[in-house]
């Protein structure tokens, strides 16, 4: 089966640090892939680079059989691709339906005379907006927070809502940055049966990165282990866990941030 994505050399540097270091790996359809490594590893730029938002300086991107290296971050959204962001981007004085709705809308374009000569048809796209909307909302459990401002959830339902807008762009490929960010230990247990549920229940490929080696460890069949830009490991949860390099770039962390 061919790969729904492959990076193959991929390279970036940012005034003389290279980011990212020549790093090659493929995720297979419907795979649930993890990308990890301490902080500062790259994993972010590296989703960067395959969102269009920063350019390679070498190597390419292969998406769904189609090279996508060149290609702007809004042309990369309309072949497939959605994503989180480690920081939030929500529109914190909108309602929580609002928040979806309006990423949802780049699935049901019009065009604008079509908006004012037909404006059953405007209604109509509106209504099916709404309800593909609270049906996003009900599956990441936020159906009852609809009407309440963004701003006001609390954090770990603000990272649900973010993951309901990437859905909301039916994507092929979805990636997660740092979803369990600022978690507490309960919160990201639900988000674990959360991911696999909708991997499962959407048939969908996603890439999820963490800092927190164990998250990944327990929901990714097949991982990929990033150090100082480069990729030091993949593997499955026991081998990576095995690998000597990994376990050297983590103690290493802790010890640097204890």
């Amino acid at each position: 089966m061919a790969a729904i994505i492959e990076l193959a050399n991929i390279t970036k540097t940012f005034g003389g640090v290279r980011a990212v270091d020549a790093i090659s790996f493929s995720v297979e359809p419907g795979e649930l892939m993890g990308l990890i490594g301490p902080n500062g590893a790259g994993k972010t730029t590296v989703f960067n680079l395959i969102t269009g938002v920063y350019d390679p300086d070498q190597g390419n991107i292969v998406f769904d059989g189609v090279d996508i290296t060149p290609l702007r971050a809004y042309e990369v959204i309309r072949r497939g691709i959605a994503r989180t962001f480690q920081n939030l981007r929500l529109f914190q004085r909108s309602t929580v339906l609002e928040n979806v709705m309006t990423a949802a809308q780049n699935g049901f374009p019009y065009a604008f005379w079509e908006g004012v000569t037909h404006l059953c048809l405007r209604r109509g796209t509106e209504r099916k907006i709404r309800e593909r909307s609270m049906e996003l909302l009900d599956r990441v459990g936020l159906a009852d927070r609809a009407l309440q401002d963004a701003g006001t959830l609390p954090y770990g339902y603000q990272r649900r809502l973010e993951i309901a807008r990437a859905l909301s762009l039916a994507p092929k490929l979805l990636l997660l940055d740092e979803p369990a960010a600022g978690m507490n230990p309960e919160e990201v247990f639900a988000l674990n049966d959360l991911i696999t549920g909708i991997h499962r229940d959407f048939g969908l490929t996603i890439i999820v990165i963490e800092h927190h080696m164990d998250l990944v460890m327990e929901i990714c069949p097949h991982i990929v282990c990033m150090n100082f830009g480069a990729k030091i490991a993949e593997g499955g949860p026991e081998e990576i866990q095995r690998q000597p390099e990994v376990l050297k770039a983590y103690l290493g962390d802790e010890e640097e941030t204890a």
